[in-house]
């Protein structure tokens, strides 16, 4: 069985890393509203990092798993990390 694909370190990314530009700037990605992730859905994710935190919340959204993110988002400041975009 091939193991599960999928950095854990994204989930505290999505609580930790803030939007840097447009109408949730500084937002961090977790909080945007789901409305939101839908637009840029539709319209196309930006690229790199960015892209893949938004496309990864929409889908986080998109199935109901919002649960997920609650035990990080109730203490965030124990992360540290590079919030890089690049």
């Amino acid at each position: 069985m091939d193991e599960f694909p999928f950095d854990p370190e994204l989930l505290k990314d999505l609580v930790t890393t803030p939007m840097p530009y447009g109408k949730y700037a500084g937002h961090v990605i977790a909080d945007i509203p789901e409305h939101y992730l839908l637009w840029m859905a539709r319209e196309g994710f930006p690229k790199g990092k960015l892209g893949h935190l938004l496309g990864l919340m929409y889908e986080i959204r998109l199935n109901g798993l919002e649960g997920l993110l609650k035990p990080l988002k109730d203490n965030p400041r124990r992360f540290q990390g590079d919030r890089n975009l690049n």
